[in-house]
């Protein structure tokens, strides 16, 4: 039996509710398919902050360096924002992903036939959308030198390097040589230098890959162009400041944000998360959508675990709790059959993976 080690930072707000049913739908398909998961709490965030004093605790590094993968919830709050900056939850998640390395932020988006009354958009526009965001993760604005403030004034810098480029362009044509075999390239190429060296470099990497179809779009032509026709994209390339929010515009399309999952993935371990924040409005009332989580979790055994058939039980098995109507709150209105619970739908979606036959 094949056993693998996970890290399991739950966070702030809703984090706690979100992971515990992924960990619900982890153990049931690891029964189906006999292998094993064991689990090792860490913390981070504002949490973390509480107990240590520090938004990343060293011991959460070690505990990862030792463990095959990490599945995180969510992170922040109100009750932080007045900390020193370099205190804050989201500083430790910038320093987390530094750390590890994960470069790549790999955001599926798909419209599910069941959903597609959830979204602002004319059914016509969003059905059948299926699209990844790949989206470089440690480099650009967040992390560029130099930045700070003097006087009236603040800065921040964004810097790429061609080898950073490369290497997510890289992972951005293997993907879609597994798909459609076409990249859109997202930049800002006639304004910013870095652009223009973006889009020089994706163009070489191009070149290894004949069979894909390579275009480049500016970024405010591609946040139109999402919203006018998304069905237009299969895979989009993009650095991590234009990432962020295509991803979140993106996630509008499949009518909650509580539905997107992502992988970020460096050279030895990754890091799965849904996309959505830690919704401290909420936390606790046992109404957030763990779907996102729980397709995090599925992204986990795909790309980390190498357990493809324990991934696509999870996959048919929330498509397959949405098509028999049930929703969590967020999605209440849109052809429910059940009102669920977080915990609920946790638990629909584990005994679904019981009856999976892949």
């Amino acid at each position: 039996m094949s056993s693998y080690k996970i890290t399991v930072i739950r966070g702030d707000g809703i984090g706690p509710e979100i992971v515990d049913e992924a960990i619900k739908v982890l153990d049931a398909v690891s029964h189906s398919k006999d292998f094993e998961i064991n689990y090792e709490d860490a913390l981070l965030g504002g949490v973390a902050y509480d107990v240590t004093g520090e938004p990343l605790p060293k011991e959460t590094l070690e505990k990862i360096s030792n463990s095959d993968a990490v599945l995180f919830g969510a992170i922040g709050g109100e009750q932080w924002d007045n900390l020193p900056r370099e205190l804050r939850p989201e500083t430790g998640l910038l320093k987390l992903r530094k750390e590890m390395g994960v470069y790549a932020n790999i955001r599926p988006v798909k419209v599910y036939d069941e959903l597609v009354k959830a979204s602002t958009l004319k059914e016509e526009v969003i059905r059948g959308v299926d699209l990844i965001v790949v989206r470089e993760l440690i480099g650009g604005i967040y992390f560029g030198e130099p930045k700070g403030r003097e006087g009236n004034k603040a800065f921040n810098t964004m810097v790429y390097s061609i080898p950073e480029i490369e290497r997510i362009a890289h992972k951005a044509f293997q993907i879609a040589m597994k798909r459609n075999k076409r990249v859109c390239s997202v930049d800002k190429a006639n304004v910013l230098d870095v652009s223009q060296l973006w889009r020089e470099t994706v163009e070489e990497v191009a070149k290894e890959y004949s069979e894909v179809t390579l275009s480049h779009m500016y970024i405010d032509n591609a946040a139109m162009q999402l919203i006018r026709n998304p069905k237009q994209f299969d895979v989009i390339l993009t650095g991590n400041i234009f990432g962020d929010i295509l991803s979140d515009e993106a996630s509008m399309l499949s009518g909650s944000i509580g539905l997107l999952p992502s992988a970020s993935i460096g050279e030895k371990q990754g890091l799965y998360e849904p996309i959505h924040g830690s919704a401290p409005d909420i936390a606790g009332t046992g109404i957030a959508n763990p779907i996102a989580t729980i397709s995090s979790a599925s992204m986990m055994l795909k790309y980390a675990l190498g357990e493809k058939e324990a991934s696509e039980c999870i996959d048919w098995a929330i498509a397959q709790a949405l098509k028999d109507g049930y929703r969590t709150k967020d999605m209440s209105q849109y052809d429910a059959k059940e009102i669920c619970s977080t915990s609920e739908m946790g638990s629909i979606i584990a005994n679904y993976v019981g009856k999976c036959k892949k």
